[in-house]
């Protein structure tokens, strides 16, 4: 599932300010990244399974191997992890207080990335 309305698509911001404010809300890139992508991955634990609120990147300029990358945000995506095929975003019925704390936390980048005048 996709959030709508978030105001973080398409924002651009250094790879380095990018990785230090997602990792202070738990959002983190273990190796999910190349040359001119990254993706952030916050893992939720829940009664009705284990979901991954992710944040997918395009490199606009510099090398994200190289961390001088300016990134460009995408629409941020929650999905279903499903042993052993992987993540699935559509088709999926999410629990309701699973989205309701994704949406509090891409609200809570959103205000930071602001107070950066990002």
């Amino acid at each position: 599932m996709y959030f709508e309305n978030t105001n973080l698509e398409d924002v651009v911001v250094d790879q380095q300010v990018l990785t230090r404010l997602l990792e202070k809300h738990g959002l983190e890139c273990h190796g999910a990244w190349d040359y001119d992508r990254m993706t952030f991955d916050r893992r939720f634990d829940v009664r009705e399974g284990r979901y991954y609120l992710r944040l997918f990147c395009t490199a606009i300029s510099g090398d994200v191997g190289a961390h001088d990358a300016t990134l460009k945000l995408l629409k941020p995506v929650i999905g279903k992890y499903y042993y052993p095929h992987g993540v699935e975003y559509t088709d999926e019925v999410f629990p309701a207080h699973l989205v309701k704390d994704c949406e509090k936390i891409l609200a809570d980048v959103r205000k930071d990335l602001t107070e950066f005048g990002i």
